[in-house]
């Protein structure tokens, strides 16, 4: 278990509590089992607490846990015949985005999201899930595809935002988000998008302007980073939580402003505690989204998209 900052007193009894537990293993004579369900208790206790009302930044460190649920592990457990598919048709692959055919329910689908990786290796190779514009043209591709042959679309966001780099920006970055964006408001089919973990700026838009809207209890979706909000406005970037704070970026802020239509509960402790829970809770959620959207008129469809996000900011903004 990878504990965050604030956890540090909870790594503490629950690593003493597993050291009586390897004594006792190593000693068959000892019986500790009474003092280690002690400090179970009071870890668990601790970790409601910690937990019962995390501050914005907080939050935003549950959100970039390393051992949360990534793309990949939702696409293996809720979709089948998942066929992945490659390419922009224009310069390369983008291994930081994942998409294809796949079924959900038995239903096809287009499943297009960002891959954090999740060792050393694939982090590096997956970019830390920011996308260069090949990874962004590659989902404009794919949901043409859908679009076309009039599949439901369902994105997994997971992204500190796009590549800032200086290929990408060569290669013209702000045009492939830009158009990944209208692409999501112009394809005739159910969009449905999920916040796994970070929504990070125009990276997480380009992915998440769709009909409905999840967020997972403890992710974070944001105009930009609190780091790189805190250096522009009061050029410090330890001021961060303050600008978490500032940004409205919680599941629970998004709710009240319109911005998110569902949040999805995690398990006590964040989906790095129970990544199996957490992934049956984001498929009832999809399953639950996709029902309604079922029997929606094409034309409709994209109407009510588009009035969607040109009223966003009028809801909420005065709690």
């Amino acid at each position: 278990m990878n504990y965050l900052d604030f956890e540090k007193p909870l790594a503490e009894i629950e690593g003493k509590a597993e050291e009586l537990r390897a004594l006792a293993r190593r000693n068959s004579e000892m019986d500790v089992e009474q003092e280690a369900a002690a400090l179970d208790k009071k870890a668990a206790d601790m970790l409601r607490d910690l937990y019962k009302n995390l501050s914005p930044w907080r939050k935003c460190q549950v959100a970039r846990h390393p051992d949360r649920p990534h793309c990949s592990d939702y696409i293996d457990a809720l979709f089948t015949e998942f066929m992945p598919l490659a390419g922009d048709r224009n310069f390369a692959d983008d291994h930081a985005v994942v998409g294809g055919l796949a079924r959900f329910d038995d239903t096809p689908v287009v499943v297009i999201g960002h891959e954090k990786g999740s060792d050393t290796k694939t982090r590096i190779e997956r970019n830390f899930g920011m996308a260069r514009p090949e990874g962004y043209r590659k989902a404009v591709r794919l949901m043409d595809l859908a679009d076309r042959f009039g599949l439901p679309v369902v994105t997994l966001v997971d992204t500190p935002g796009a590549y800032p780099g200086k290929g990408a920006e060569e290669r013209g970055q702000s045009e492939a988000i830009a158009r990944s964006t209208e692409k999501c408001l112009q394809i005739g089919v159910p969009l449905i998008s999920v916040i796994i973990g970070e929504g990070g700026s125009g990276g997480a838009v380009a992915f998440a302007t769709a009909d409905r809207l999840a967020m997972l209890e403890h992710s974070v979706y944001s105009v930009i980073s609190p780091e790189g909000c805190a250096s522009i406005l009061w050029k410090d970037a330890e001021k961060m939580r303050e600008a978490a704070e500032a940004l409205r970026l919680t599941a629970q802020d998004l709710h009240k402003l319109g911005v998110c239509d569902v949040v999805i509960k995690e398990p006590l402790g964040g989906a790095q505690r129970d990544p199996e829970a957490t992934i049956a809770e984001v498929g009832k959620a999809i399953r639950s989204m996709l029902a309604q959207m079922k029997s929606a008129d094409r034309k409709k469809l994209v109407a009510s998209r588009r009035r969607k996000y040109l009223d966003m900011g009028m809801k909420g903004l005065a709690a």
